[in-house]
């Protein structure tokens, strides 16, 4: 008798502790993005009521940031008491910094916090702080802040090459401003699924017209159930060779064909079934518009091909030696590489999956291809086969932030535009609100003091932006700022704290598009207005 073989199982290894713990963010930034953020080095130099500092920091912690600072030579005070939920009455008279320290730390045992001064009797010195402290990923400051810390922040920032975040949240109003020293690519934009899908419908490679060309050969003769679960990409491929033939081997190009192209497909979906209709074939007709385009390349796209290196070490890094082997695949081939998606649509399983799979090959070969040619070139021995990967997939989407050409709008001619759009505004009503541009001024004005009176705030203002002298908005709102006496608001700083710490998170990860790059915020409307300056 035959022994019975009994197979055990594998045993299903399910979420970590750690998986489990940051299921969701690990959805949003996958876990290149978690170890960028648990590997990232945040400094907070606090200042004044302190309160969106410290939210920004608990919305950094909470996802598993892996270290910060806290820079802060305030003590405790029965103010901080009633707009910082990181301190309590235990603390007061005591450093500020310290306490908001060890309650953030609370919120994830995982993350590791420090405080400056250590202790009160030591003296604020954030220079010497800066050079005997490793070096950090980001830096976030809170306004306001003397002139000279500032300007100490920034030259760090440029001399270690490193972002920086200036908030500044008084009463009701807020903004914040992202600095990033150099030219800033972001290839994992996380653009919308359906906008990535590129199907390639008028330059289709020999596998893909094979297999429609094997399915349609007798499609006249298809019975209903197979004629109903064409996929849509073999329908639009049929049907396009068949214009061709008619048009002397033109592709439907302009609106005009296309909508005639549209009514052909369209009057091919047999209607004589139970359903009036077929749902392969109105997904059909649905992406002509969509997916019957030529391959083209994207102005973003573009920016990164013409890039002018600056600094000669560039041209080696891992990302610009990928960027220009797409760009020789490109002349070469006259599109980019494949992506490989296909969106879901009605058809057999089998059939779907195979050609899912045509598509999938392709891509593969297109990023081998593209590997290749970056293995030749001077840096290229070390580039990462997944980053090529992802930079074909993501190729029309890629962002690069500071780009040369990208010039900050002046404060004048911005206030005289802005001015101009508000005199419209007066008419056209809620449709088209009004600028934020007095809050962000009012604001500045206030940079490097805590306070200052309506009168200070618009002669810092009038100098600033001349066109803006006199102006009623810009006095209320010098007005309000006056009226807040430099004091925060919890809800508007932890709001405003919400969105720094997204940017912050955004930069560090390098996935998705951060603002570029001011945001203002108005808590008395709940709005936004984001500036480039």
């Amino acid at each position: 008798m035959a022994d019975v073989m009994i197979q055990t199982p594998p045993v299903l290894q399910g979420p970590s502790e750690k998986e489990r713990k940051y299921d969701r963010q690990l959805r949003l930034w996958a876990a290149s993005g978690q170890a960028a953020l648990e590997s990232a080095n945040i400094l907070l130099v606090n200042s004044g009521a302190g309160t969106v500092g410290v939210e920004t920091l608990k919305n950094l912690v909470l996802p598993g940031i892996g270290r910060f600072t806290i820079a802060d030579q305030n003590i405790v005070t029965h103010q901080d008491l009633g707009v910082n939920f990181f301190v309590d009455d235990s603390w007061l008279g005591k450093s500020r910094a310290e306490a908001c320290t060890n309650f953030l730390l609370e919120l994830n045992p995982e993350v590791q916090g420090e405080w400056y001064p250590k202790t009160q009797d030591e003296s604020f010195h954030l220079d010497h702080f800066l050079s005997s402290s490793p070096t950090f990923t980001m830096i976030l400051y809170a306004l306001p802040l003397p002139q000279d810390l500032v300007q100490l922040i920034q030259d760090y920032s440029l001399q270690y090459k490193i972002p920086t975040i200036a908030v500044h949240s008084v009463g009701y109003y807020s903004y914040f401003k992202t600095t990033i020293p150099g030219t800033f690519p972001i290839v994992d934009t996380h653009p919308d699924e359906t906008a990535t899908t590129d199907l390639r419908l008028l330059a289709p490679w020999p596998e893909l017209l094979e297999f429609s060309q094997s399915m349609t050969e007798n499609i006249d003769n298809l019975d209903s159930h197979e004629h109903g679960h064409l996929p849509m990409v073999v329908i639009l491929l049929h049907h396009l060779e068949q214009w061709k033939q008619a048009h002397g081997g033109a592709y439907p190009t302009s609106y005009v064909d296309k909508t005639t192209f549209r009514k052909t497909v369209s009057e091919a979906m047999r209607t004589d079934n139970p359903e009036g209709g077929e749902e392969n074939f109105e997904e059909a007709v649905a992406a002509v518009m969509k997916h019957v385009v030529k391959p083209s390349l994207p102005s973003s796209l573009r920016q990164v091909f013409d890039y002018v290196h600056q600094d000669p070490e560039e041209i080696t890094s891992g990302f610009w030696v990928i960027t220009e082997a797409v760009k020789r695949f490109y002349d070469q081939h006259g599109r980019l590489p494949v992506p490989g998606g296909l969106p879901d649509m009605k058809a057999q399983s089998n059939v779907y999956i195979k050609l899912q799979n045509i598509y999938k090959e392709r891509a593969r070969q297109d990023v081998s291809q593209v590997l290749g040619i970056a293995r030749s070139l001077p840096g290229g021995q070390d580039v990462d086969p997944e980053q090529v990967e992802l930079f074909c997939k993501n190729a029309s989407f890629i962002k690069l932030i500071n780009a040369p050409g990208d010039k900050a709008t002046s404060l004048d001619k911005l206030v005289e535009q802005e001015l101009a759009n508000d005199e419209i505004s007066a008419f056209a009503g809620p449709e088209m609100p009004l600028s934020l541009v007095p809050l962000y001024l009012a604001l500045l004005a206030t940079s490097n003091a805590k306070t200052a009176s309506a009168d200070e705030i618009m002669g810092f203002i009038g100098k600033a932006a001349p066109k803006a002298t006199g102006n009623e908005r810009y006095k209320k709102t010098a007005q309000e700022v006056e009226r807040a006496a430099g004091g925060e608001l919890h809800n508007i700083s932890a709001l405003t704290g919400g969105m720094v710490a997204q940017e912050m998170i955004k930069i560090i990860t390098k996935q998705y598009v951060p603002i570029d790059n001011t945001c203002i915020f108005d808590g008395i409307d709940s709005r936004c207005q984001v500036l480039r300056l």
